[in-house]
Order: structure tokens, then C-alpha cells, then sequence
């Protein structure tokens, strides 16, 4: 009777510890810094060096000062990350990055024709099981596989960084 109530106890104790370690929520999260980060004066810098360039293009091409930035909220992003893999993946490529593009919106009556940007993913084919070859590398945009536009213009559209 004796060592079944110490095989008992053991066994609340044990049970207790796993609990605890198991179920403690962890507080500590680990991120990693992405390749690119750049600080807010090299983003300044960047956009001063554009000014002259988007002069250009308002001047003579579009007659008026065109849109220099996009906006997409976060779940707007992190949709389109997951349906871009999935998409990928059922095209036949490993999904490795995103390209962004710029692009303009066809002037009519009622748009002005804005410059705009757009995302599109960019992957390797997927390797079958069995086969020898190894994927061609690079991050070459995934044929078929949709992009992301529809970002909101800066306010105005011609505003430098920061906004």
C-alpha cells in the first residue's frame, strides 16, 4: 500500500511538472533582423536621390505631380503571402520572395493615371520526388501566379518620405 501511494504521488508530481513546463506561456521572442533594414535617414536618402527622377516624370510625361508611394495594411500583406504560397505551390514552384513593380494606372476621365506598385510572387520550379536535376537557381517571377496591387496612394500623392 505504501509504494502504490508513492507511485501515486510520483505520478501527480511528474504530471504537475510537465504541466507547468509545457503549459508556461514562453515570454521571449525570438526575431530575426531581415536582410535590408535600412534606417529612417537611409530611407530619406533614397527618396531624396528619386526626387529628381520623379520631377522628370511629372513634368514630361504625366504634366502633373505623380504618386512617389503605396500603402497595404498588414493583413492585406499577410493574405496575400499566404495565398501566394499556396498558389505556388499548385502551379509546381517553391515560392521564395516577393517582387515589387511599378506600374500606372490608364488615365481616363475620372483617374488621373497614377503611378502605382505592384507585388507578385517569384519562385524556383518544385522539384518532383525522383528526379536527378536540381531547380534552375534565381527568383524568377512564378508564371500565373497573381499580384497584389490596389495599395492605397500617398496623401498627396506626390509626398516625399516620411508622411
Amino acid at each position: 500500500m505504501k509504494k502504490l501511494l508513492l507511485l501515486l504521488l510520483g505520478i501527480v508530481i511528474g504530471f504537475l511538472i510537465s504541466y507547468f513546463y509545457y503549459c508556461n506561456p514562453q515570454t521571449e521572442i525570438h526575431m530575426t533582423t531581415p536582410n535590408g533594414i535600412i534606417t529612417p535617414e537611409e530611407a530619406k536618402a533614397l527618396d531624396e536621390a528619386f526626387n529628381s527622377r520623379h520631377q522628370l516624370i511629372s513634368d514630361s510625361i504625366v504634366g502633373r505631380p505623380d504618386n512617389r508611394s503605396a500603402w497595404w495594411s498588414i493583413e492585406d500583406i499577410e493574405s496575400f503571402i499566404k495565398l501566394a504560397k499556396s498558389q505556388s505551390t499548385d502551379l509546381g514552384y517553391d515560392m521564395n520572395g516577393i517582387r515589387v513593380y511599378l506600374g500606372a494606372h490608364e488615365r481616363t476621365s475620372r483617374e488621373a493615371g497614377y503611378t502605382t506598385m505592384f507585388m507578385v510572387p517569384t519562385g524556383t520550379p518544385s522539384l518532383s520526388e525522383g528526379k536527378v536535376m536540381s531547380a534552375p537557381p534565381g527568383n524568377g517571377d512564378v508564371p500565373g501566379g497573381n499580384g497584389l496591387n490596389g495599395g492605397e496612394n500617398g496623401d498627396p500623392p506626390s509626398a516625399n518620405y516620411p508622411q
